[in-house]
């Protein structure tokens, strides 16, 4: 989707640097979002930008933040990868001065950019889609967040969904990187405990241009079922294209990573009739039909992967932002505080109502697009997820994961 909040975004931070140089540093406040603008979901990512921005532009329209301010998103590109999210938040951190962070978008730039830039700055981050369950054990003074599970729980409902529906032996591909590893060990150790069986189980490296001595050395355990832990848009495609190609395999399933547009529009749908994908999704409430009416009326797709994430993880941190008093060193405490379970509800775009209440003193309860998002100690929160499968309009979902 090329939505007029991904290209404005990119297009205005000149105009945005320009405007800043001539008034005082409080004018506005700045949120980070770092995103895989380039790289292994590149095709992802403006969508999952483009919600966040939704949710700045709502705050703005609704009077600001604190005392009026507005904020601006600094959109800068993690590019996947351990070096380029570092990078971005560097630059985020040290050269643009954002009060906090929506991304990284993937798992090893969320790693190396909280762990060399963010923890350090004292800058907290929410990632919408880093779900690599090592995020969940970094020593990290409170300061990361996400408002996607853990690939441990979607590794585990995922093994667990496949077995009910009959699968009882497979062959797994995993990209060798945070997110790759997390979720096929999650996978494995559940698929076994359910009692299937792993026929092949292999890490294999980004960027290579054949991967068909790998494909053979999976398809030698005899199962008719690869499940490919990697990204739709990069190194999955092509494993998954010449998996096809040669028939090494009949049935296929991926993790969030694969469930991309690419192999659709690279591969085709009829050719992939025997292609599934989990991914995370919104739990049906009010909050979930007000975020998909405002992000389709903006030109955005609800159903694209993780816009429900990152708009949560962007209007989330305004809110902390205005509980905290614009204080960096008191948004972990109120991330926690507007989003406990307790309090006055508020839904996806009512920045003009939770503002008063905060300013009330009043308790305040925000009930995420994505469901709600109760952070635990670890900054963690809970999920939903769905296999889907390849339709006529894309993907479709075919049951819930459990």
């Amino acid at each position: 989707m090329k939505s007029k909040f991904f290209a404005l975004a990119l297009a205005g931070g000149l105009l945005a640097a320009t405007a800043l140089a001539g008034a005082p540093a409080h004018a506005d406040v700045k949120i980070g979002l770092l995103g895989g603008v380039s790289g292994p979901i590149a095709a992802m990512a403006p969508a999952m930008i483009d919600a966040a921005q939704l949710a700045f532009q709502q705050v703005n329209e609704q009077g600001g933040v604190l005392d009026g301010q507005k904020i601006v998103g600094a959109v800068g590109d993690s590019a996947c990868s351990p070096q380029g999210g570092t990078d971005a938040a560097t630059k985020a951190v040290n050269i643009e001065g954002v009060t906090a962070i929506v991304g990284p978008h993937c798992s090893g730039a969320v790693l190396a950019a909280a762990g060399s830039v963010t923890i350090p700055a004292g800058v907290t981050v929410v990632t919408p889609s880093g779900t690599s369950p090592e995020i969940t054990g970094l020593a990290d003074n409170d300061t990361v967040f996400r408002t996607v599970p853990s690939d441990d729980f979607q590794g585990r409902a995922l093994a667990r969904t496949l077995k009910a529906e009959g699968y009882s032996k497979v062959a797994v591909a995993y990209i060798n990187n945070d997110y790759g590893t997390g979720l096929a060990n999650a996978f494995k150790s559940e698929f076994e405990a359910q009692g299937g069986e792993i026929a092949g189980f292999a890490a294999h490296e980004d960027g290579k241009a054949s991967y068909r001595s790998n494909l053979a050395d999976l398809a030698s355990g005899g199962a008719d079922t690869l499940v490919i832990f990697d990204y739709g848009d990069g190194t999955g495609l092509t494993l998954l294209r010449q998996a096809l190609e040669n028939g090494f395999f009949e049935k296929f399933i991926g993790g969030d990573g694969m469930k991309s547009d690419a192999p659709i529009k690279e591969l085709g749908a009829e050719n992939l009739t025997t292609f599934y994908a989990s991914s995370p999704v919104g739990e049906k409430s009010d909050a979930l039909n007000v975020f998909n009416e405002a992000f389709k009326a903006a030109g955005g797709d609800p159903d694209a992967i993780f816009v429900t994430t990152s708009y949560d993880a962007a209007f989330l941190l305004a809110l902390a932002v205005e509980k905290a008093g614009g204080d960096k060193a008191g948004i972990p405490a109120a991330l926690r505080a507007v989003s406990s379970g307790e309090g006055e509800a508020i839904l996806p775009g009512e920045w003009k109502k939770a503002k008063e209440l905060i300013a009330a003193g009043k308790a305040i309860d925000y009930k995420g697009a994505a469901g709600d998002l109760n952070f635990d100690q670890a900054g963690d929160v809970p999920g939903a997820y769905s296999l889907f499968k390849v339709g006529a309009n894309g993907f479709e979902v075919v049951s819930e994961m459990k």
